[in-house]
Formats: structure tokens, sequence, C-alpha cells
């Protein structure tokens, strides 16, 4: 079998990509579910915010804030007691 190996410099460069992809791969998603649903519902500032096609937009209700994570973090679920 002949299996070619990627160099680790062409493998970072691919890597680095990866948020440029998701960027994208997030708008499209959300412009596909306002085009087919006509409405996304998404978490905005510390709310839970409905948009419209239309282009309206309707605070739902509060939700918890982000909680910001490092790079490299691991969180873990606090146990339910």
């Amino acid at each position: 079998m002949n299996h070619s190996r990627m160099s680790e410099e062409s493998m970072q460069r691919m890597e680095a990509r990866i948020p440029e992809l998701a960027g994208s791969a997030l708008k499209l998603a959300y412009l596909q579910a306002l085009t087919t649903n006509g409405k996304v519902i998404e978490a905005r500032h510390g709310q839970l915010v409905e948009t419209t096609a239309e282009g309206s937009v309707r605070v739902i209700r509060n939700i918890a804030k982000p909680i910001p994570v490092r790079v490299g973090e691991k969180r873990v679920r606090a146990s339910k007691a």
C-alpha cells in the first residue's frame, strides 16, 4: 500500500485554517436556517434571541453568561448532589 504522509508544515497550515472554515460553515448554516425555517434562535450577550428572516429580533429570555475557557483547558461538569 502507498500511504502518502503529510509533512508537519502542511498539517500545521491546514490546522491554521480550521477557525476560518468553521466561521464560514457557521455563517452558511445560519443563512440556511433563516431561509428554511424563517428564524434562528441563538445565544447572544447573555440572552436567548430569535431573529427572523425579515430581520426582526426578539429576546426570548436571559441566560447565564458564558464561562471563559482557555485553550487546552478542560472543564468538568459539577456533580449534582
